[in-house]
């Protein structure tokens, strides 16, 4: 399969519970790149690329969370990789 991109946002109580380092933690397990950062809103953007099959992998992951988060919903859109990321990286 192709390389391709992921972003998604991540809702519930993401904020505060380790869920980007969570989230940074898995996707280098996974061998992926981009980032993961907080927002404003109290949500969490995801933004990943690698193979599509490891992606969906790291999206259930997502949806399970850390044991302390509380995830309502991941709402996730599929996109062309762009190839400009190196490593994953927590934002900020």
């Amino acid at each position: 399969m192709g390389r391709c991109g992921v972003y998604a946002r991540v809702l519930g109580m993401v904020q505060g519970v380790g869920f980007r380092f969570f989230t940074q933690r898995k996707a280098q397990e996974y061998g992926l790149v981009g980032y993961v950062r907080n927002m404003p809103d109290g949500s969490v953007e995801v933004y990943a690329e690698g193979d599509r099959e490891v992606l969906e992998a790291f999206i259930l992951d997502l949806r399970r969370g850390p044991m302390m988060a509380r995830v309502d919903d991941v709402k996730v859109q599929w996109r062309e990789a762009s190839g400009k990321y190196r490593d994953f990286q927590i934002a900020f």
